[in-house]
């Protein structure tokens, strides 16, 4: 297989682990077998590939490939995924199989794009090209997620307050109810949570091989994971019941004005995240 061709099935592969991560993150919380289906069959996708990949490495050369870090960085990821899917079947399990699949996402990460930093050929460069614009597009992605839970939320809270008015009116007939509103806002964080997630991993694997040595503590990275936790936070506290409607919506509304500051204001503080 060409060296583009291994490239595209290494990008296939995370994308299909993303996938995964976000299908567990669904079942994690709200227990959906539909998504815990989808996410099963998403990561035996991805353990196909890898094991293929693990198997490729061993036919060309001719041993076992953990001699080297990134071979053992591979093999690592590959039982991850491998221990994942026994794992998968164990009932009330839900908690340790997502946080192996966010081991294993990371480790994957690496070893699909870590070589690249290494390499001035055009593959390589388009391979950290490619880490780049996945890393963006999942960001925007989440970004999106979070700004419809801040439109249903307001929409809840509209909603909220004219049946405590008795202010009810046909206008309101085209609009979801109460219920219809709360989930909405709640199903937009669950996607948004681990799309984000995913673009964080990503993000630092870009700017570890392509962007020189960086403070860790840069603000859009700090920033960035501070989101990450206030969201988390909230899905917590609305999943255990410490939140009503109200409180919910109006902690959907704060989360968002965190997701602002932390594109516009923070973007400007960091060293390696611009804007033209």
């Amino acid at each position: 297989m060409t060296e583009i061709g291994l490239m595209r099935l290494h990008e296939l592969m995370v994308v299909l682990y993303a996938a995964s991560l976000v299908f567990y993150f669904i079942d994690f919380l709200n227990s959906q077998p539909k998504a815990r289906k989808a996410a099963f069959y998403t990561l035996s996708a991805v353990w196909i590939m890898q094991t293929l990949f693990l198997v490729g490495n061993i036919v060309e050369e001719q041993r076992f490939p953990v001699l080297s870090l990134s071979e053992g960085i591979n093999f690592y990821a590959w039982l991850l995924i491998t221990m994942s899917l026994v794992v998968h079947f164990f009932r009330k399990a839900d908690f340790a199989v997502f946080f192996l699949n966010v081991i294993g996402f990371a480790a994957v990460v690496i070893t699909a794009f870590g070589e690249a930093g290494t390499s001035d050929s055009a593959v390589g460069e388009a391979l950290i090209s490619e880490l780049l614009f996945i890393h963006i597009t999942s960001a925007m992605i989440s970004y999106t997620a979070f700004s419809l839970s801040f439109v249903f939320a307001i929409l809840y809270l509209l909603l909220y307050r004219s049946l405590k008015q008795k202010k009810w009116d046909g206008q309101w007939g085209r609009l979801p109810s109460l219920d219809q509103a709360r989930r909405a806002m709640t199903i937009s964080v669950v996607i948004g949570v681990p799309v984000l997630l995913v673009s964080l991993i990503l993000g630092l694997q870009w700017a570890f091989i392509a962007a020189g040595p960086f403070p860790v503590w840069d603000p859009k990275i700090v920033g960035s994971f501070l989101l990450l936790i206030i969201y988390c936070v909230l899905l917590v506290l609305q999943n255990r019941g410490k939140l009503n409607g109200p409180d919910i919506a109006w902690g959907h509304i704060l989360s968002f004005l965190a997701v602002i500051v932390n594109f516009l204001l923070i973007s400007r503080l960091s060293v390696f995240h611009f804007w033209y």
